[in-house]
């Protein structure tokens, strides 16, 4: 399938792509380049290196040390931006704190969506999605994409995993403003996760209102509600997975979980087995 000319990350000018320089990279590398092309945006590459040095001298030292060693890979993704006709900037600073770095970078910056790889899908939850994903997340920063080494977006269904919390709500939001301006989406997904059949009904509430929303706002795209029963990772991760969707739009679950049905630590669940990228949103 032909890559689509409309972006799923809607109207961004300006997206912040964050690099460890591994092949976990590689995902949110080829799908920055891409967004950039189709959203003619900005693409902000960033490499943080850690440093715990005690002076200053020392601090730089790092810095030039850590962005020797990436020039080659660095060197390569200026090469891919070139190709595609993207704008693009290389940042290398050092910091004792990369998430936190990562998120004042993008703050500062005035980016629309940080972009990260994702690890493998095996292992333990921290190696799954990646300390450093992960953390970054737990910033709340308002939308971070986490896309897989080998898995390429086409742009055709997305699933929005919707509960009942303000990031949830908001992710929603994100979803419907899909729906408006990317002309090759075919389908929205709104799944709700029912842990057990007594809360169906409010499930079936909370995703009829999005479609509602949908259809009051007369979106070109068909929006589906659905039920489901079950653990909420199983389910979500199995319902994208059988739809093929492109990406799960999901409500970052926060310092301080307002829902039951998607609490603790699902958000990182999904992103570190689900088969395709993930667009982790925050009310704030």
């Amino acid at each position: 399938m032909e890559r689509f000319a409309t972006s799923l990350l809607g109207e961004s000018k300006t997206l912040l792509l964050a690099i460890d320089g591994s092949l976990f990279s590689e995902g949110a590398i080829q799908e920055a380049i891409f967004f950039g092309q189709a959203c003619r945006a900005k693409v902000i590459v960033l490499h943080v290196v850690p440093v715990q040095a005690e002076s200053i001298g020392a601090a730089n030292f790092a810095v030039r040390q850590g962005r020797e060693q990436l020039a080659p890979y660095l060197d390569r993704i200026r090469a891919m931006a070139k190709d595609s006709g993207v704008e693009l900037e290389v940042v290398v600073v050092g910091s004792s704190k990369p998430e936190n770095t990562i998120v004042e970078q993008a703050r500062l910056r005035e980016a629309d969506v940080i972009l990260m790889g994702r690890h493998g899908k095996a292992g333990r939850l921290a190696l799954l999605v990646g300390s450093m994903t992960g953390k970054v997340i737990a910033q709340g920063f308002p939308r971070v994409l986490v896309a897989p080494k080998d898995f390429i977006i086409t742009g055709t269904q997305v699933l929005l995993a919707l509960n009942d919390s303000p990031n949830s709500r908001q992710a929603a939001k994100e979803a419907l403003s899909l729906g408006r301006t990317c002309t090759t989406l075919q389908k929205i997904t709104v799944l709700t996760v029912a842990e057990q059949e007594k809360d169906c009904e409010a499930a079936r509430q909370l995703a009829k209102a999005v479609c509602d929303q949908a259809v009051r706002e007369q979106l070109p795209v068909p929006c589906e509600p659905l039920v489901v029963v079950g653990k909420p990772v199983d389910r979500i991760v199995e319902v994208a997975q059988d739809r093929q969707v492109d990406m799960i739009l999901i409500g970052s679950r926060g310092r301080r979980s307002l829902s039951k049905m998607l609490g603790g630590q699902v958000t990182e669940h999904v992103i570190g087995r689900a088969h395709c990228a993930v667009l982790v949103v925050n009310a704030a």
